[in-house]
């Protein structure tokens, strides 16, 4: 038998109990990764550089409002807002993929 806090369990213990029963959640968490993991390197860079959300959107030119939802790693980031934010630190966007190589047959000789 588990034992739960009296203050509960952990969001992650939850997600994890929710994804293992319900396929769905699984393939919606999946689905959100991505974007989940612009908004942590996005809130990162913020964070690092001692900015609140507004600071950030007015360097970007954006609102609080976008910069807001780009954090909650919800919503879709569109490429041209993160090349601002990056450029908002003198910085800019690198896109890399990681797919599996490719396994060629062999040519007959």
């Amino acid at each position: 038998m588990q034992t739960v806090s009296p203050m509960g369990r952990s969001v992650r213990d939850e997600m994890t109990e929710q994804t293992r029963l319900d396929p769905q959640v699984a393939a919606e968490l999946d689905r959100l990764r991505p974007f989940e993991e612009v908004a942590r390197r996005i809130i990162r860079l913020r964070l690092d550089h001692g900015l609140s959300q507004e600071a950030l959107a007015e360097r970007v030119g954006t609102t609080k409002s976008a910069i807001s939802r780009l954090e909650s790693g919800h919503h879709v980031p569109n490429l041209a807002t993160v090349e601002r934010i990056a450029a908002a630190f003198g910085g800019h966007v690198e896109i890399t993929f990681h797919v599996p190589a490719v396994q060629r047959a062999a040519t007959p000789v």
